[in-house]
C-alpha cells in the first residue's frame, strides 16, 4: 500500500501543476497527464500551454514516477485514487461515480465460482464508465489464470478515455465502445454481463418501443432497460451480474421486469450489500444474479437470497460466502 500511496502522491502533484497552468478541471488534467506518461513521458503542448516552465517540472515528475513498474492491479489503485480526487475536486455526480474495490471484489468472487472449471471467457460491462469495476474482474480472472476477452460499453466520452488510460497501464485485454448501451452493440454475445447500473431514467422513449420492460406512460427506468438489453446481450446459459438500487422489486413498476427475467431466464439471486458501504438508505444497492435460458441453465431450487454482513464481523462473512459457494454447486449449471 505504501508504493500506491507514493506514486498517488507523485502523480497528484503533477495533475495539480497541469492544472493551474491550464486553468482546466482536476478531471481533464488527469486524463492528459496519464495521456502524457503512456506517450513515453511527452508533455503535449498546445498554443504554448502549458508554459516551459511547467513542462520542464512535469518532465521531472514523471521521470519520478514508478506507475509503468506496478503490478496491473496496483496500477488500477493508484487510477482509482486519482479518479477518486478528482470527484471531490470536481464535484462529480453520483451516476457517473465509479464501483468501489469492496463491491468489485464480492461481484470478482461470484464470477470465480460461477465459471470455476471455464478456461477461457468473455465478459461485457454494459455501462463500464471509469473502468474500475470491469479491471478489477479481469484482474481477479487473470490471476486465476483464465483466458478473457472483455467488453466495455459507454456513453460518456470523458469516463471512457479513463477507462482507455487505464486497460492501457494494466495491459488487459478489453475493448471499448463509445456508444448507447441501448442501441445495437458491435460486439459478440458473451459468457457474461456486469453492470453497476444507473438510477434514473431513460430518456429517449423511440429507442425502447420494443423493449418489454419499457414504462407505456413516460420515461422507462435505465437500469430495468439496461438489463433487458443485458440479458440480449448474454449467450445461452450466460449470468448477468448486476448492481442494481436495494428493494429493486418492491415498487409497483417492477412486475414487468420479473416478467421478463422469467420469461427469458431465470432469476438466481438477490442479495443486499452490507449498509456500511452507504451513506444513506436511499443509495443502498443490491447485487442481482439472472441466468439466461438455455441447455444446461434451470431455475435454482431456492432463489438465493440473503445480506452480507458487514466486512467487519469476518466470522459472520466468512459464513455468508460458505452459504454461496453450497448454494452455487447446487444450483448454477454454467460450465
Amino acid at each position: 500500500m505504501e508504493k500506491i500511496q507514493k506514486e498517488y502522491s507523485l502523480l497528484e502533484g503533477a495533475v495539480k501543476e497541469l492544472q493551474k497552468n491550464l486553468q482546466t478541471t482536476y478531471l481533464d488534467a488527469l486524463i492528459e497527464t496519464l495521456e502524457n506518461i503512456l506517450d513515453n513521458n511527452q508533455v503535449h503542448v498546445e498554443d504554448d500551454k502549458p508554459d516551459k516552465k511547467t513542462v520542464a517540472k512535469l518532465k521531472e515528475l514523471y521521470a519520478d514516477s514508478n506507475i509503468k513498474n506496478l503490478e496491473a492491479d496496483e496500477k488500477r489503485q493508484v487510477i482509482q485514487l486519482l479518479i477518486l480526487k478528482s470527484y471531490s475536486e470536481d464535484k462529480i455526480q453520483a451516476n457517473h461515480q465509479m464501483t468501489p474495490d469492496s463491491i468489485g471484489m464480492i461481484v470478482s468472487y461470484l464470477i470465480e465460482l460461477f465459471a470455476d472449471s471455464k478456461k477461457v471467457l468473455t465478459i461485457t460491462d454494459i455501462c463500464v464508465g471509469t473502468g474500475n469495476l470491469l479491471t478489477d474482474i479481469y484482474n481477479n480472472l487473470d490471476k486465476q489464470n483464465k483466458n478473457i476477452q472483455a467488453y466495455g460499453i459507454d456513453n460518456d466520452d470523458t469516463l471512457l478515455a479513463l477507462a482507455s488510460i487505464s486497460t492501457q497501464f494494466q495491459k488487459q485485454n478489453i475493448e471499448l465502445y463509445h456508444q448507447d448501451a441501448i442501441e445495437e452493440l458491435l460486439i459478440p454475445k458473451t459468457d457474461l454481463v456486469v453492470g453497476d447500473l444507473p438510477v434514473g431514467y431513460y430518456p429517449i422513449d423511440d429507442k425502447v418501443s420494443d423493449y418489454i420492460t419499457k414504462n407505456n406512460d413516460g420515461h422507462s427506468y435505465a437500469h430495468y432497460v439496461l438489463i433487458e438489453k443485458s440479458i440480449r446481450q448474454l449467450k445461452e446459459d450466460g449470468i448477468g451480474i448486476f448492481i442494481v438500487p436495494r428493494g429493486i422489486f418492491e415498487v409497483k413498476d417492477s412486475v414487468k421486469l420479473l416478467k421478463y427475467i422469467q420469461k427469458v431466464g431465470y432469476l438466481q439471486g438477490l442479495l443486499n450489500l452490507p449498509t456500511e458501504l452507504f451513506n444513506d438508505k436511499q443509495s443502498m444497492k443490491s447485487i442481482l444474479i439472472v441466468q439466461k435460458k438455455g441447455n444446461k441453465a434451470k431455475q435454482a431450487e431456492e432463489v438465493l437470497l440473503g445480506d452480507f454482513p458487514s466486512f467487519k464481523k469476518q466470522e459472520e462473512f466468512k459464513k455468508f460466502i460458505n452459504e454461496i459457494v453450497s448454494w452455487a454447486k447446487k444450483n448454477i449449471y454454467f460450465n
